[in-house]
């Protein structure tokens, strides 16, 4: 299996039990997770060999984060420790007709205030063949950012295919946004796979194609083959992938993903989900594809993988996946009944 290296933010995630409203809580759920944290975990469970680099604080609560990725085999041991806190989410699970709510508590955490000095990228990416990271830990603070850029740069120099999930979350993105797009831009010539669109692509990058104002038009419009394909183009990309989803509530979702390699898009599997805990979805797609491709899937096999790998997710609370490789290759495969398995 692969050598694989992700960098991000761990977050503390706090949840009411169930489905309770914040204001009826006397309790949280406690769980760890975050993007890039997300995608090591899963690609760890797929058999993969994943170091994960980041900067936690020295304290029990940044022990405990360590211990959850540790636990799957992740190793940590590029983590610096120090900084003042762990950022924390709160995460109100809805039901029905009323969404999911997150409120971010996240500013000064320890990789926001990351130095480049701190990590040893050249190490790092000794013999690495994947580095996976997103664009939320490039927009959290300018430091964060600069981290982020220099590990991409110290991968390309070890010839490392870079992956970049765009992950555009609006209550990151209400200011700045002219600053952040810079930022991200400033990633694009390292990457080869990217998860997005080209709505994603023009929140984020500022992609304009001279025709279609991709910020007022229909969504579908977005994904379309010859918009995909044209993000493809202007970022030289090997692949631009995207999810489908279709939100009927917060309880059921029809789901499916599409990806394109500037020549052709291959729309994969549909899915109805009924939901359990969608948070970390997006990442176990990611993470899926990403194994697909790293052990000689085809484009649209390696999506299937990634979809379906999702699909299980939304039935596991918490962030992090424990879809097994076996799990996600019997439901390609037609699984996905939900009969006992005795």
């Amino acid at each position: 299996m692969a050598k694989v290296v992700t960098l991000g933010e761990i977050m503390l995630r706090l949840s009411p039990p169930g489905h309770q409203r914040f204001g009826q809580a006397v309790n949280f759920d406690i769980n760890y997770g975050g993007a890039e944290a997300n995608v090591a975990f899963s690609l760890a469970q797929f058999g993969h060999q994943v170091s994960y680099v980041s900067k936690i604080p020295a304290n029990p609560i940044g022990d405990s984060a360590i211990q959850t990725l540790q636990k799957q085999g992740v190793d940590c041991t590029h983590i610096v420790r120090g900084g003042k806190r762990l950022g924390i989410y709160y995460l109100e699970n809805g039901a029905s007709i009323r969404p999911s709510m997150v409120v971010y508590d996240r500013a000064d955490s320890s990789i926001t205030e990351a130095e480049v000095e701190e990590f040893d990228f050249d190490a790092i990416f000794e013999q690495v063949e994947l580095f996976h990271v997103t664009g939320i830990t490039a927009v959290i603070s300018d430091k964060a950012a600069r981290v982020t850029l220099e590990a991409m740069k110290a991968a390309k120099r070890h010839g490392v295919c870079i992956s970049l999930d765009l992950n555009y979350r609006a209550k990151l993105w209400a200011e700045q946004i002219e600053q952040k797009q810079e930022r991200m831009c400033s990633l694009m010539d390292y990457v080869d796979i990217c998860f997005g669109n080209a709505l994603d692509a023009s929140r984020c990058l500022g992609y304009r194609d001279g025709t279609t104002d991709y910020l007022t038009s229909d969504y579908s419009i977005s994904v379309k083959d010859e918009n995909m394909a044209k993000v493809v183009k202007h970022y030289g990309l090997t692949y631009l992938i995207t999810t489908l989803r279709n939100n009927i509530s917060a309880s059921f979702n029809e789901w499916s993903a599409a990806v394109s390699d500037g020549n052709i898009l291959y729309k994969g599997k549909d899915y109805q989900l009924d939901i359990v805990d969608r948070v970390g979805g997006g990442d176990a797609f990611a993470a899926g594809f990403l194994h697909g491709h790293i052990v000689g899937k085809s484009m649209g096999e390696a999506l299937e993988y990634g979809i379906a790998a999702a699909a299980i997710k939304h039935t596991i609370p918490g962030d992090l996946n424990y879809a097994t490789v076996q799990e996600v290759d019997a439901l390609v495969n037609g699984g996905g009944k939900g009969r006992v398995v005795r």
